[in-house]
């Protein structure tokens, strides 16, 4: 009896050990303004996506590009990340995320509704984005 808690132990700390690093961090969508309600850029689909700094919509992984420049800066919403077009597309970060001024701080509503995604390039049909998209998947 005694092994078989020790094997139990031993099997659930492999399994504590590997989901984070396997998914998202959903606290870090609480870190950047309308984490919560980031529409998912894949046609015909709808819905939000989760894995905001990722290229598959629940998260882990590869980082797209805003994950990229969020991690660059330190996990926080600064006015330059606010200012900077992460995924190329012609938007910045702010204007896709409802914080036209770059003025949002955690715990604060957002100014406006999230309007795209700045990590993945939209239009997603459009030439520019397709190789800068190459490793999202809307599956």
């Amino acid at each position: 009896m005694e092994e078989q808690g020790k094997i139990f132990s031993g099997v659930l700390f492999v399994i504590v050990m590997i989901c984070p690093s396997g998914f998202g961090h959903p606290g870090y969508r609480l870190k950047i303004p309308n984490g919560l309600n980031v529409p998912n850029p894949c046609f015909n689909v709808g819905g939000l996506w989760n894995g905001v700094g990722h290229n598959i919509k629940i998260g882990g992984g590869a980082l797209n590009p805003f994950g990229k420049d969020f991690l660059d800066a330190n996990g926080t919403w600064t006015q330059e990340l606010c200012m900077t077009d992460s995924d190329s597309d012609g938007k910045i970060n702010g204007l896709e995320l409802g914080d036209f001024n770059c003025t949002w701080f955690e715990g604060q509503p957002p100014m406006g509704d999230a309007t795209g995604h700045p990590g993945i390039c939209e239009p997603m049909d459009d030439p520019k984005c397709i190789e800068i998209n190459k490793d999202v998947s809307c599956r």
